[in-house]
């Protein structure tokens, strides 16, 4: 059935239809517009004319099963895993990675457009960097299957709560990528097999971490096939029995602290598993970079830098800036920061605790003592901290690096027409090639 004046009304179900495919959901899913209404395809992009069938109906949109890609689009390229489609770590791999990064630009457009703050100045030319193996952290699911006495290691499928049949990945740091299978053969031999939820896992610049989720206390025996493991591969392992307060060190007694350098500032930034750093390392130093040229940091210049983590953006402003002052709800990052700063002698660096989304808490600094500012806060923005700062004697300049375009649009609409200033620059970074996600950066100047 051809689409062509065609009542979304009439659209049967599981009746087979062709459309053309007219764009591209932020979550990866073509758009086939029918009367208005909106049907989602799965695995299609814009320009191909599809067969789909539409398998679930709603009020506002309908999602539909592809059947067949008549005319395929010129920038289809074969995906490189071969587990794409089924497991759900990747949404992407089918578009050819220089249009991916056009997409992502675009969505950025759109939340612009949308949240009224209109065209940057300028837009920045996107990052990009290699777009396999990147990933030096991930959680995946783990899950042992009684029916086919199987053990699972891996993300989960596509749009389900059950984990893919995988014994590689892609985008995983090719260390982790090539001890699926072995995992998964030593998970088999475990008598606590079926309660292990997930292993979370972390690459330094010369260090592997596995950390182990386990609900049920390990036997001596599983103890044993542990070490062996670690010492084997040659891992951290570390055991998780309940929330992450209860992560302690397995294997080796002493393990080396783990870290990643930033050469360009002659920086070793030490981390622990758990913490949170950035996944894409190389992506991370071209963001520093980035963010450090967009700042235009001068020797005589005071900045703050909210959201800071570990120092990641901290520790490089201070090698140029007279001051710069860090803060960061996680003690336990605010800590690695303070390390970070020591180890690396670093003494122009302060860093502060502080919930930065606690609207009744007292800021623990005096904006206008700062000159500039970086804002790296979490998907849901920094709206709570944008409010707090001055219509008059604002920082002159603000850095802005966002992991969710939406927030990122809705805080610059209120930056623009609530505390007046422009925004003059913004553009995207590939952090997460293959995927949906946006990672931007935005600058205003008062």
């Amino acid at each position: 059935m051809n689409n062509s004046n065609l009542s979304s009304k009439a659209v049967p179900l599981n009746g087979e239809i062709t459309a053309k495919v007219t764009a591209l959901t932020d979550d990866a899913k073509g758009v086939v517009r029918i009367d208005n209404k909106v049907i989602f395809v799965d695995g299609t992009l814009p320009g191909e004319e599809i067969v789909f069938r539409v398998a679930k109906r709603r009020r506002r949109y309908d999602r539909a099963t592809l059947v067949e890609i008549v005319t395929p689009s010129l920038q289809r390229v074969a995906p490189p895993c071969e587990y794409f489609g089924y497991c759900g770590g990747c949404g992407l791999q089918h578009l050819e990675p220089g249009a991916q990064i056009v997409s992502k630009e675009q969505i950025l457009r759109e939340q612009f457009n949308k949240f009224g703050v209109g065209e940057p100045e300028k837009w920045l030319l996107p990052l990009v960097g290699d777009n396999l193996h990147y990933r030096r952290k991930a959680r995946l699911g783990v899950k042992y299957v009684y029916k086919k006495n199987s053990v699972l290691v891996g993300f989960r499928e596509r749009a389900s709560a059950y984990l893919a049949d995988m014994n590689s990945c892609q985008t995983l740091d090719t260390r982790f990528s090539q001890l699926i299978p072995a995992l998964r053969e030593f998970i088999m031999e475990l008598s606590c097999k079926g309660s292990i939820p997930q292993i979370e896992v972390a690459a330094g610049d010369d260090q592997l971490a596995l950390v182990f989720r386990h609900l049920e206390p390990l036997s001596s025996d599983d103890e044993s096939r542990l070490t062996a493991f670690a010492q084997q591969y040659q891992v951290q392992l570390y055991l998780q029995a309940g929330g992450p307060e209860t992560v302690t060190l397995f294997w080796p007694e002493h393990a080396p602290t783990m870290s990643y350098s930033l050469p360009d500032y002659s920086l070793e930034m030490l981390f622990r598993a758990t913490d949170f750093i950035q996944v894409n390392a190389d992506m991370n130093k071209r963001m520093i970079d980035r963010a450090l040229q967009l700042l235009e940091i001068k020797p005589d210049d005071c900045l703050l830098d909210l959201f800071c983590g570990l120092g990641n953006f901290t520790l490089p402003i201070a090698r140029f800036a007279s001051r710069v002052v860090g803060v960061e709800a996680n003690t336990s990052l605010i800590d690695h920061a303070r390390i970070n700063a020591k180890h690396n002698g670093i003494q122009n660096a302060e860093f502060r605790l502080a919930d930065l989304y606690d609207e009744n808490a007292t800021l623990c600094w005096d904006v206008t003592e700062f000159n500039k500012l970086l804002l790296d806060p979490p998907r849901n923005g920094a709206m709570h901290v944008i409010k707090q700062l001055p219509k008059k004697n604002g920082p002159e300049r603000i850095v802005y690096v966002s992991c969710n375009p939406v927030t990122l649009a809705r805080d610059s609409e209120y930056l623009v027409n609530e505390k007046k200033y422009s925004l003059i620059a913004a553009g995207v970074m590939d952090m997460f090639p293959h995927t949906n996600h946006v990672e931007s950066i935005a600058v205003f100047e008062r």
